[in-house]
């Protein structure tokens, strides 16, 4: 991996801007959002695109809005569809799309007006075949950016690993919408029939990569508070239907491109997560709490005879894997440690930090 500091790639003028970039938009009932979201790609320094909005069987404004600005502008395409999920959404949109480069959005984010052309230039100076780049959170009293502005560009299966270690420093994500990248890399991959679908696209999708690169420039806006987000939602079913497959289904996949290393650290995180699950279902007011329980319960006692080798990757916490035996050894000492922790130890430790912090000023 090679780091460029304080990296912004050059600009393209207009008459350079020769090759075109396909924009596929997810719209569903988000009429509050998408003027804004519509625009903000319309309004982008980089004027060759194809904005395809489609209309996942909005029931509000929306199939209106899009309308509307198909007329406007020549660039838009429209097309209204059954409902189907965000899945079939971003599969239409690919197939629709004409442009040597593919990009995403959903409709009630919105991009800063050079965030194509940046892309796009780094990814031609770099010959890299897919570029991401960091976001801001967007929050009602608030915007969070904690851009660098370093450049990271990564070879071959590099840019897949770093995002399976989920480094906070550089914020590549399952998401769709911070990647801009050849259309020509993707051959038959399609978004997977599940909710969550990003899980299994973007390992699959990197992997197709021999060159990649991460901007640390937040150039999207993503909002964090809307109610009616996936993200935005707690303990719900489609964690067990769709997301909990989706993680199993990623380790194989690792497996079978040959990556056991890579497939012990996704397995680390996974049963990080299934603990982590366990401990939210017990606590919260799921009326499936019961099956939720046992569900999980299986998973995670199905993993014990691979434990030792996925929790001693050098990445692992050792204290994942004390969590792990104590649940092993029983699931209501994990559920009374747990407690203890976050209602005693935790506290303790942040006043603690508090402390030093203060001692230091």
């Amino acid at each position: 991996m090679k780091i460029i500091e304080h990296y912004r790639p050059r600009p393209i003028p207009p008459e350079e801007q020769t090759e075109k970039i396909s924009v596929a938009v997810a719209v569903y009932n988000s009429d509050a959002y998408l003027d804004r979201s519509i625009q903000s790609v319309l309004n982008q320094t980089y004027r060759n695109l194809e904005v395809i909005l489609v209309d996942d069987g909005s029931t509000d404004n929306c199939p209106a809005i899009c309308d509307k600005y198909a007329l406007q502008d020549a660039r838009v395409k429209v097309i209204h569809k059954k409902n189907g999920g965000l899945y079939t959404s971003r599969n239409v949109g690919m197939e629709a799309a004409t442009g040597t480069y593919l990009a995403f959005l959903d409709g009630d984010d919105w991009l800063d007006e050079n965030m194509y052309e940046e892309m796009l230039s780094c990814l031609k100076e770099q010959d890299a075949d897919l570029v991401v780049c960091r976001y801001k959170w967007v929050y009602q009293d608030e915007t969070v950016d904690i851009s660098t502005g370093l450049a990271a560009v990564m070879e071959g299966q590099e840019m897949l690993a770093k995002y399976l270690e989920e480094d906070e420093a550089f914020q590549i994500q399952n998401a769709a919408w911070n990647k801009l990248y050849k259309r020509s890399i993707l051959g038959d991959l399609k978004f997977p029939p599940r909710w969550y679908e990003d899980m299994l696209y973007t390992p699959q999708l990197l992997n197709r990569c021999k060159r990649s690169v991460y901007m640390d420039t937040a150039y999207h806006n993503y909002i964090c508070d809307r109610s009616s987000s996936i993200m935005n939602k707690g303990v719900n079913g489609r964690i067990f239907t769709d997301l909990i497959p989706n993680l199993y289904d990623r380790s194989a996949y690792l497996r079978a491109i040959g990556r056991e290393d890579l497939a012990l650290l996704q397995d680390y995180f996974l049963y990080k997560r299934l603990l982590l699950f366990y401990t939210q279902v017990v606590r919260s007011d799921d009326p499936d709490k019961r099956a939720h329980k046992a569900f999980l319960q299986e998973k995670i006692v199905g993993g014990s005879k691979k434990a030792g080798e996925v929790f001693s990757i050098p990445f692992a916490n050792p204290n994942e894997y004390r969590k792990m035996k104590l649940f092993l050894a029983s699931p209501l000492l994990y559920r009374v440690a747990m407690r203890l922790n976050d209602t005693f130890l935790i506290p303790v430790k942040v006043r603690l930090a508090g402390r030093s912090d203060a001692r230091k000023g």
